[in-house]
């Protein structure tokens, strides 16, 4: 599976951006997807998961309320809707796909680039 996600970019507080993750192959569904995110200096760190089927999401408490993960599979793509922003949300995010929808980094098998959100005061 490879992962190509975009979306990123320089934004005000309070605004908002809808990060996109496009899959390869035939097997999406099968996959949970994640989006996780790397502030400078800080560790990557788990921002939102969704199932296979889409019917169980998962958030950070940092991001519950504020960010909506959806996909689509009949496209292959995972989105992350980030609504609210805010300084800390600053990072670069990454989507990433497990065989099953965990929050743990390292149960994921496949990642993707990054992108990059800015989020300015």
């Amino acid at each position: 599976v490879q992962l190509q996600a975009s979306g990123g970019g320089l934004v005000q507080a309070g605004g908002s951006l809808r990060l996109s993750c496009v899959a390869s192959g035939r097997t999406f569904s099968r996959y949970a997807m994640g989006w996780f995110r790397q502030a400078p200096g800080k560790e990557r760190e788990f921002v939102a998961a969704i199932s296979g089927s889409g019917g169980n999401t998962y958030y950070a408490d940092s991001v519950k309320g504020r960010f909506t993960i959806s996909r689509d599979n009949a496209k292959n793509t995972v989105y992350l809707q980030m609504n609210s922003l805010k300084p800390e949300d600053t990072a670069v995010y990454y989507c990433a796909a497990s065989p099953i929808v965990t929050s743990t980094q390292n149960i994921y098998d496949y990642w993707g680039q990054g992108t990059e959100v800015t989020v300015s005061s």
